[in-house]
């Protein structure tokens, strides 16, 4: 029954990391501009992994995709395919999850098969959880990069583009908006975090689902010998009944 426990509840956790693992996927804001300092912004921008949005001041929301994939710096590409393994993987974990709960029954499947299927379901599930933090990890690590070698000052900034410092301006540093982490970074986080949870789950309750041998299964039986021995008694029995009627 315990066993039984685990394994729904290794396959919901799962499931919920799958989810929200596509989600993550899905969404625009990996990462989203930092605005501390800004007294005035007319524009807000935020990247994810398909598509570059841009918020005007007036409300107005531009997206525009990624048209290119060679153009592409080389670790964007990697948490794309990240991502995609991880949801993939995920996917077919929870096909096989299905398949082998106890509550469903698939012809004659002996429960070691559905024991076997468990396991499979919860490595699955747990490479698809290593896929999406580090997925996550990846961009985060860039995000942080780009944060610390961009030398935006938006007081410095600001006062150039006034007018108030003339061309001291281009001395208040880089214009390039720095960008922060995105709610999707997070999301992608606790993702992978449940799934890999959900997959030891699964693993943990491989040992428990696994039919116990029947201990007399190596007890041989000798017929031969034990026939002999019956076939002796009887013979002897007979002898003494003779002895005594004579």
């Amino acid at each position: 029954m315990a066993s039984t426990m685990i394994q729904t509840s290794g396959f919901i956790l799962g499931l919920l990391g799958v989810v929200a693992t596509i989600a993550a996927t899905g969404m625009n804001n990996w990462s989203s501009q930092d605005r501390e300092g800004d007294v005035v912004t007319s524009v807000y921008s935020y990247k994810g992994l398909w598509q570059t949005c841009v918020v005007e001041t007036s409300g107005f929301t531009e997206c525009r995709p990624f048209y290119t994939i060679l153009g592409l710096p080389g670790t964007f590409q990697a948490v794309r395919a990240l991502m995609i393994v991880g949801i993939v993987l995920g996917a077919i974990g929870i096909l096989i999850s299905i398949c082998s709960l106890k509550c469903i029954r698939m012809g004659a499947m002996e429960d070691g098969v559905k024991a076997n299927m468990t396991l499979t379901a919860g490595i699955m599930f747990i490479v698809a959880g290593i896929c999406g933090i580090s997925g996550a990890s990846v961009y985060a690590n860039q995000i942080v990069s780009s944060f610390m070698m961009t030398t935006y000052n938006p007081q410095m900034g600001g006062m150039g583009g006034m007018g108030g410092m003339g061309g001291m301006g281009g001395m208040g540093g880089n214009l390039a908006p720095r960008y922060t982490f995105g709610p999707a970074l997070f999301v992608a986080w606790v993702g992978g975090a449940v799934l890999l949870l959900g997959g030891v789950l699964k693993c943990l309750a491989f040992k428990g689902l696994m039919p116990e041998k029947s201990r007399y299964n190596a007890v041989a039986y000798k017929a031969p010998p034990q026939n002999q021995h019956m076939y002796e008694d009887s013979r002897a029995e007979d002898d003494r009944r003779e002895k005594h009627f004579v």
